[in-house]
């Protein structure tokens, strides 16, 4: 589905250094609609004893919910979770795909992938009242995958991430050469669909051969990217993303400014709202007019994904016989999981994990403006090296992994400031594209307010010097906590920064936490926040709160002020 009426305007790049292009895709660039939708036929569907539930079985689905949350961190595998450990009769119903051959790599690794299907996970057709409610546009035939989390589980079961991978991802894809990953799915099914069709296979057969064939290509790009062996396979489609919102009341986000976007149908005002259905949908698939396109979008899913897993985690959720049966629906007309998946006795093996050891993550990024080979498409830039370091860091035992940390023996002591309360600028003068976010991220990681990112001013970076922190007094002593973490930076006086906020001017030759030579070690330490490579999505202030819904179980949004405010 489309989330455009029509073909996108071409897009300028930010520098400069490249004339207008014409931006197209797979889909002549018809917007996809984000994968947090699914479809399903509705009709309630009782739970054998729901209402009489006893308190001991209500008591086991709050023990359940340290189970849960890795299901939970990415939504349809968080209600997939709950149903399976507390209602078994749900297991023969959830739609199956092929199952998956995968080599033991140190951690399970789950492809969560959400498509704008037109038909429900069992196959059967969306109703014309549906496509429209959903803001669906005209179907140009092709099944897009706009959102691919990646969610890796080290063996020992303590902690979870996941990993959001942009849909206009520049990588090599098999048997169709580069592209956005987005059209992995759709170049493999379609070819597939075709051929069977003209050996007059029926058009059902074919289009779910080809959807099988679309999912294997899918599957192995990002294993090639990521450098993982993907174990498990989930797939949600329109509805179902707007009945699991519906199942739980709502969910609450706020925003900064109001929205008004004919293209995905989200038209909101300022500041904190509850969403329901389509309007859940809207928010989670808008990236036209968002500062940062697909970076917002995967900012906005994220924090979507952390509301609605606090609330399906919540006590009003989960002890509700008839939310929960709503869950239940929504899941088992939704989703599509590989066939070889014990949900149950996977949910069983995290018994162990730890609250607070889920987060939400985008895979580093080099450059958010870049072009394709061709010059006809802006896409994401990404370095699979630095990708498959990254996800090699959430192992935690990775022989020869770095810390992003200065070792004990050298490390510059680290001042005891109040983080929260510095705003920290960061400033590339040096050569290296994507330095200054990628610094900025970790220090976003250790709690700093995240300020402003980009190139140095022509004085800045034609000045002789390294890298230093700049400061309002040469003994601040927030910049000197942010030079002791960048491995002893030199704190410089300058009338240019205000009090309260510090400076850090990046030069050729810088080698501390950010830098290209420090990835893994970045990563690693970033994995509490915003991994390096993101961009300044989002506040620092909001990724925290991001993290921290996922850091207690039970939380609610009026424990600390309110959920965060996004683009």
């Amino acid at each position: 589905m489309s989330d455009s009426p029509g073909p996108r305007g071409a897009r300028h790049s930010r520098g400069g250094d490249k004339p207008p292009r014409r931006r197209r895709s797979v889909r002549a660039e018809n917007e996809g609609a984000d994968a947090n939708g699914t479809t399903g036929a509705s009709g309630s569907r009782r739970v054998p004893g729901a209402a009489d539930l006893s308190d001991a079985a209500r008591a086991r689905i709050h023990r359940t919910g340290k189970t849960a949350i890795v299901l939970l961190a990415a939504v349809v595998l968080i209600a997939t979770g709950v149903a399976w450990t507390q209602f078994y009769q749900l297991g023969g119903d959830i739609a199956r795909t092929g199952g998956l051959d995968s080599q033991p790599d140190g951690a399970t690794d789950i492809l969560l992938v959400g498509t704008d299907s037109r038909t429900d996970a069992k196959g059967n057709p969306l109703t014309e009242k549906e496509l429209a409610r959903l803001n669906a546009g005209v179907d140009d035939g092709t099944l897009n995958t706009d959102t691919i989390i990646l969610i890796r589980i080290p063996n020992n079961g303590k902690s979870a991430t996941a990993i959001s991978i942009p849909r206009d991802a520049y990588v090599a894809i098999p048997d169709q050469g580069k592209g956005k990953i987005n059209s992995a799915f759709a170049g493999a099914a379609n070819v597939t669909r075709d051929k069977l069709l003209t050996e007059g296979k029926s058009e059902k057969d074919a289009i779910q051969a080809g959807n099988e064939e679309g999912r294997k290509a899918l599957r192995e790009t990002v294993a090639n990217l990521t450098g993982v062996s993907v174990d498990n396979y989930a797939e949600i489609g329109l509805v179902g993303f707007s009945r699991l919102t519906d199942a739980v009341g709502g969910v609450e986000v706020c925003l900064k400014r109001p929205v008004n976007d004919s293209y995905s149908g989200a038209r909101f005002r300022a500041g904190r709202q509850t969403l329901k259905g389509p309007q859940a949908l809207s928010f989670v698939r808008q990236r036209h007019g968002l500062p940062r396109g697909d970076l917002d979008r995967i900012t906005r899913q994220q924090v979507f994904m952390a509301s609605l897993a606090n609330k399906i985690l919540s006590a009003g959720t989960l002890t509700n016989p008839s939310k929960v049966n709503q869950l239940q629906n929504a899941v088992t007309t939704s989703v599509t999981l590989d066939a070889n998946w014990d949900v149950m006795n996977f949910a069983k093996e995290l018994a162990n994990l730890s609250a607070g050891s889920v987060k939400f993550a985008t895979v580093p990024v080099v450059r958010d403006d870049g072009w394709s080979d061709d010059g006809q498409q802006s896409v994401v830039v990404v370095d699979p090296k630095q990708v498959q370091a990254y996800v090699r860091s959430l192992l935690g035992d990775k022989p020869g992994a770095t810390s992003a940390k200065p070792t004990t023996s050298s490390a510059p002591a680290v001042p005891s400031v109040n983080r929260a309360a510095t705003t920290v600028d960061v400033v590339n003068g040096g050569s290296t594209p994507g330095l200054a976010s990628s610094v900025s991220s970790f220090l976003t990681g250790e709690k700093f307010q995240q300020g402003t990112t980009g190139n140095a001013s022509n004085s800045e970076s034609s000045a002789s010097g390294k890298s230093a922190v700049l400061a309002s007094s040469a003994n601040d002593q927030p910049a000197k906590a942010v030079a002791a973490l960048l491995g002893g930076l030199p704190v410089i006086a300058s009338s240019s920064v205000q009090q309260g906020r510090v400076k850090v001017l990046l030069k050729d030759g810088y080698k501390g936490p950010g830098s290209s030579s420090d990835t893994e070690g970045t990563a690693a330490s970033t994995t509490t926040s915003i991994p390096p490579g993101m961009t300044e999505a989002m506040d620092p202030s909001e990724a925290a709160r991001v993290s921290s819904l996922l850091n207690r179980p039970g939380y609610t949004a009026s424990q600390d002020g309110g959920v965060p405010c996004v683009d």
